[in-house]
């Protein structure tokens, strides 16, 4: 798998000033022994017992790769916090280059409170200086990983699709979660992007705005089924969730599936469940999304939900 997007996350600046202040600090001082700089939790929140390591791939992508350009550097000549740092800094700077060693566990390991996730030993500032990257690398596809891997844990066996891109604090960070949401066992995504840099299965149905550009919500099933006749997944609840579903068996066996959004999904499954049986099509799959978590996928299913991914 590639490992990043593009090349501007390999900056050395990509990181907070207080590293860059204490490696001029180390630099005047002489101070570059080796020394190591791990990455763990010291405690995990109330009913939550275990992580799921992630990010490995795009952090040691980032260590292989940092450097300081000119322009950089420059920059940071130009700081107020640097004006008393002396000149050989900012040529130190301009040939940093990451020399040290790196220990971690796989991605997809389960760690738990107080276990090292990964390990630096380095000559100390290049320690400080690439510890935010690997910091907000490792804690954010981790983060996602492991919530992932708890509400596959809930589905007990059902598939789980990460569709989260609408709801994502910025492109990039969508595309790492994608990654890591699939680390942590969703059967893939909806990011086509991520699909196409990390081979991840991608996966899509229609929206309610697609039901609502024709004039009927049947025209509109025929309209998808035509093009994707092995493919479709129609969305049931723009206007009437039972009476879509009962529009659907129009398609016979051959429809894939129907998605459920809104609604009680627990009553609403087992009605269409029985809809779609009775029609003959007991391989059409139903899906359901909307606000969806691990707890309510597990009172779902407790319940005897009729969901199928």
């Amino acid at each position: 798998m590639e490992a990043n997007l593009d090349n501007h996350g390999f900056s050395g600046l990509a990181t907070d000033l207080y590293q860059l202040t204490m490696a001029a600090a180390y630099h005047a001082n002489g101070r570059d022994e080796r020394a190591s700089f791990e990455l763990f939790t010291r405690k995990l929140p109330e009913g939550r017992s275990y992580l799921i390591a992630a990010g490995l791939d795009q952090a040691l992508d980032y260590l292989r790769r940092v450097s300081f350009s000119a322009d950089e550097v420059e920059y940071l000549r130009g700081l107020p916090a640097f004006s008393h740092v002396s000149s050989e800094f900012f040529d130190y700077l301009r040939g940093f280059r990451f020399t040290g060693d790196v220990w971690a566990m796989p991605e997809g390991t389960v760690a738990f409170a107080g276990e090292r996730l990964l390990r630096v030993t380095a000559p100390l500032t290049e320690a400080q200086v690439v510890e935010t990257y690997l910091l907000w690398t490792v804690n954010f596809q981790t983060l996602i990983a492991t919530k992932a891997a708890r509400i596959v844990e809930a589905a007990q066996g059902r598939g789980i699709v990460e569709f989260g891109t609408r709801r994502a604090h910025g492109f990039g960070a969508a595309v790492y979660a994608a990654r890591s949401a699939f680390i942590g066992g969703c059967v893939g995504t909806s990011n086509v992007e991520a699909g196409r840099v990390f081979g991840l299965p991608v996966y899509g149905t229609a929206a309610h705005s697609f039901t609502m550009a024709f004039d009927r919500e049947i025209d509109a099933f025929r309209a998808y089924f035509k093009v994707f006749p092995e493919s479709s997944t129609l969305l049931l609840d723009t206007y009437d969730t039972i009476e879509a579903a009962r529009l659907a068996t129009e398609f016979g066996p051959e429809l894939r599936g129907v998605r459920l959004d809104s609604g009680d999904l627990l009553e609403l499954s087992k009605r269409v469940r029985a809809i779609l049986d009775d029609a003959g099509m007991r391989r059409t799959k139903i899906f359901a999304s909307g606000d969806l978590n691990e707890y309510k996928i597990a009172e779902l299913i407790a319940a005897g939900a009729t969901i199928d991914l």
